[in-house]
């Protein structure tokens, strides 16, 4: 029942009713986060009207977590924590990546007086990258991440 929700069987996943009654079902994080912009965040709250330069620049640093620091920190966790065998190409390979990856993240948000990722308030931008940087913080290879 839950691949006709989500075909690649995974969480999270979101079933909704557009405004003519259908029922859609939106999987993958970003498209969930730009589905609730889009439907429920009319007074852009948590985002900025379509077309506007930091629209534009929230949805480019989506996509920066969702191709780039989700799936390298999981990777870096997954070589730390969960494989049976230590492989030190892997482990560095992803673990280095993650920490090019945040000094990106440092730079954006050292640039912006607000503190965001983009412009003066959270965007979908900041809460997709919240509970990776949470994560790294908290990880078993944090300390390993510092050496």
């Amino acid at each position: 029942w839950y691949l006709k929700i989500n075909p690649n069987g995974r969480i999270p996943a979101l079933t909704d009713k557009l405004e003519d009654g259908q029922e859609v079902n939106i999987f993958e994080s970003g498209a969930i986060l730009l589905y609730i912009v889009s439907k429920y965040d009319k007074g852009h709250k948590i985002s900025y009207p379509v077309g506007t330069k930091e629209y534009w620049e929230s949805v480019s640093w989506l996509m920066w977590q969702m191709g780039g620091l989700g799936p390298m920190q999981g990777q870096a966790n997954h070589f730390f924590s969960a494989a049976p065998e230590k492989y030190e190409y892997s482990l560095n390979r992803y673990v280095n990546e993650s920490r090019r990856l945040y000094r990106v993240l440092e730079t954006q948000l050292s640039s912006n007086p607000h503190g965001y990722i983009v412009g003066d308030r959270v965007t979908v931008a900041d809460i997709a990258v919240w509970p990776w940087a949470q994560a790294w913080s908290e990880s078993s290879f944090f300390l390993f991440c510092l050496i």
